[in-house]
C-alpha cells in the first residue's frame, strides 16, 4: 500500500515541476511575458491593447478562457509551434525550453485561472520613476473614463489626462472606449516624436507650456512631460529618437535623410541604434547600425536587399512597394554617412 501511495506522490511531484509551478518558475514566465506577450495579449492576458485591435483574428483573451480546457502543455505547444493564420508566431528558437514552460506555468496560473491583474508594470525598476505623476490619464488606462466622453464634460485636469493618455498611453493600453462602438485611435510610440499639432494641443505657437488649472485650481507643474519627454536626457529610449546633426550632406544624402526619419526611424531610431522604445521591443530587434559586429556584415547589397525584400522572421517589411530605387538609393547613402565611419563606409561599398 505504501508503495503505490510513494509512486503516486512522485507522480505529482514531477508534474508540479514539468508544469512550471515552483515560485521561482513562475516570476520567470513573469518576466518573459512581461517583455514578449503583454504588447499583444495585454500586460494582464486580455487582450486589450492596440495592436490586439489591429489583428485579425485578435489575440487570445486568457482571462476567457476555461482552465480545464487551457491547461499548461496546450500553452506550451502553442509557444512551440505557433497558430498558423493568425499573428502567433513560434517561439521555438526564441525561448529555452526552461522559459516555455515558465512562461506557460505563469499564464495558466494568473490569467487562465486567477483572473489576476499581473504585477505592477510602472515601477521605478521597469524604468518608470515617479510614474503617479500622470495620476490624470489614469482614468482612462482602467476605463473609469471613456475617451469618447463628451470634451465639456471633462473638467481641466480630465482633459489634460486625456490628452496624455492619447499621446503616450494609447501604444500599450486599451483605445479606452466603452460607451459606445469602439474608436480606433492612431497608435504611436510613446518615445516618437509627435506632430507639431500634437504638442499645440498643450503649447503655444512660441512653444510655452500653457500652464492650465486643475480642478483644485492649482496651476499644474511646467515640468509635466518629466523624465520620459524627448527633451529630457535621462530618459533611456527618447533618447535616441533624436537625429544627428551632420553638416554638408549631399543632395542624395539630405533625401535620404527626410526618408530614414520619417519611416526607417520608428523602428531602428533617429539615431540608428533601434534602441529607441519601439526598437527595445521588438524582437529580434531592428539593426543597430553602430554594432561593430553588424557593421562587419554590412554592404550595400545586403543593405538594398534588405529594404527592398523586407527581412524574413523579423519585423522589417519589404519596401521595394512604398520606395523607388532612387529613394532606396538615398536612405543607403544616408545610412553610410550618418551611421557608418569612414572605414567601415568604404568596406561596405566594395
Amino acid at each position: 500500500m505504501i508503495m503505490p501511495l510513494l509512486l503516486a506522490a512522485c507522480a505529482l511531484v514531477l508534474a508540479a515541476c514539468q508544469d512550471g509551478d515552483a515560485p521561482a518558475s513562475i516570476e520567470l514566465g513573469r518576466k518573459v511575458y512581461n517583455f514578449r506577450c503583454y504588447f499583444c495579449h495585454g500586460y494582464s492576458g486580455d487582450a486589450r491593447t492596440v495592436a490586439a485591435s489591429q489583428l485579425s483574428p485578435p489575440p487570445r483573451d486568457f482571462t476567457k478562457a476555461d482552465p480545464a480546457r487551457l491547461g499548461t502543455r496546450r500553452i506550451v505547444e502553442t509557444l512551440r509551434a505557433g497558430r498558423p493564420g493568425t499573428a502567433m508566431q513560434s517561439f521555438a528558437g526564441v525561448l529555452t525550453e526552461r522559459e516555455l514552460h515558465a512562461v506557460a506555468a505563469f499564464v495558466q496560473r494568473e490569467f487562465v485561472t486567477a483572473k489576476a491583474p499581473n504585477t505592477r508594470y510602472h515601477t521605478e525598476e521597469n524604468g518608470w520613476p515617479g510614474h503617479e505623476r500622470y495620476a490624470a490619464a489614469f482614468a482612462f488606462a482602467t476605463g473609469d473614463l471613456s475617451l469618447d466622453v463628451p470634451h465639456e464634460q471633462l473638467d481641466a485636469t480630465q482633459a489634460a489626462g486625456r490628452r496624455l493618455f492619447l499621446s503616450a498611453c494609447i501604444t500599450c493600453h486599451d483605445r479606452g472606449t466603452d460607451t459606445g462602438a469602439a474608436v480606433v485611435w492612431e497608435p504611436r510610440a510613446v518615445s516618437y516624436p509627435p506632430s507639431p499639432a500634437t504638442c499645440l494641443s498643450c503649447h503655444n505657437r512660441e512653444g510655452i507650456p500653457a500652464r492650465a488649472r486643475g480642478a483644485s485650481g492649482r496651476a499644474l507643474s511646467p515640468t509635466y512631460h518629466g523624465r520620459d519627454h524627448p527633451s529630457d536626457p535621462g530618459d533611456p529610449y527618447s533618447i535616441h529618437d533624436r537625429a544627428p546633426r551632420i553638416a554638408g550632406l549631399g543632395k542624395l544624402e539630405r533625401s535620404g535623410e527626410r526618408l530614414y526619419q520619417a519611416n526607417c526611424a520608428f523602428c531602428h531610431a533617429a539615431d540608428g541604434t533601434g534602441r529607441n522604445w519601439i526598437g527595445s521591443f521588438l524582437e529580434p530587434h531592428p539593426a543597430n547600425f553602430s554594432d561593430p559586429a553588424y557593421r562587419t556584415r554590412l554592404t550595400r547589397a545586403r543593405l538594398r536587399l534588405a529594404i527592398r525584400e523586407g527581412v524574413e522572421g523579423t519585423s522589417m517589411p519589404a519596401w521595394k512597394s512604398v520606395l523607388s530605387d532612387a529613394e532606396i538609393d538615398a536612405v543607403i547613402a544616408y545610412v553610410e554617412r550618418a551611421f557608418l565611419p569612414p572605414q567601415v563606409r568604404q568596406a561596405a561599398r566594395q
